[in-house]
């Protein structure tokens, strides 16, 4: 049953339901800050201008960048800082309205301030949205996430709620991690 219904979802939909952010900033280098957070919207067939416009500055809004650079939307989306290009790049997956955000170590290329506004805002998002967060720091993680779950190559080890996972894990292999005793 399970096979049937992988093979019976179209990709393209699945994949335009999910938003993702990647472990180092990724802003498209050719194009203008308006444009990389409006590619994905025009991917999707969206033209009018002013509906472009309105959507750049919501999702910029909504990343906390508008106040910092909303006045260099023609400058290049590689000429902001490291924190910024992060955050643009959420902006970006936040414009085609996804459902799930999957952020793939966000925080690992940034400074620390940086990365306290990146975790600031991902925890902003998760009000709004299911992220879905890949980080080696445990700190971060227990900083960031309502659950947690604890994988060992490739296989799901412990899974629950945060506090509980940290506070009193059910499997010796996620003690031996959370307490530094491997890994």
């Amino acid at each position: 049953m399970g096979n049937q219904l992988a093979s019976s979802m179209d990709p393209v939909t699945v994949r335009r339901r999910i938003g993702m952010v990647f472990q180092k900033p990724n802003p498209f280098p050719t194009m203008s800050i308006f444009d990389n957070v409006a590619a994905g919207l025009r991917l999707n067939g969206t033209r009018d201008r002013k509906m472009l416009a309105s959507k750049v500055e919501e999702n910029l809004r909504k990343a906390w960048l508008w106040e910092e650079i909303g006045d260099r939307m023609h400058e290049s989306g590689a000429s902001i800082s490291g924190g910024q290009q992060q955050r643009l790049c959420i902006a970006r997956a936040l414009a085609v309205e996804p459902e799930v955000i999957l952020m793939d170590e966000p925080c690992s290329a940034l400074d620390p301030i940086a990365t306290a506004k990146i975790e600031e805002l991902m925890a902003q998002l998760k009000n709004s949205y299911t992220v879905i967060v890949v980080t080696h720091n445990m700190q971060q993680a227990a900083r960031i996430s309502d659950f947690t779950g604890f994988m060992y190559l490739g296989r799901l080890i412990e899974f629950g709620e945060t506090t509980e996972i940290f506070q009193n894990p059910h499997n010796e292999l996620t003690e031996r991690y959370i307490s530094g005793k491997f890994g």
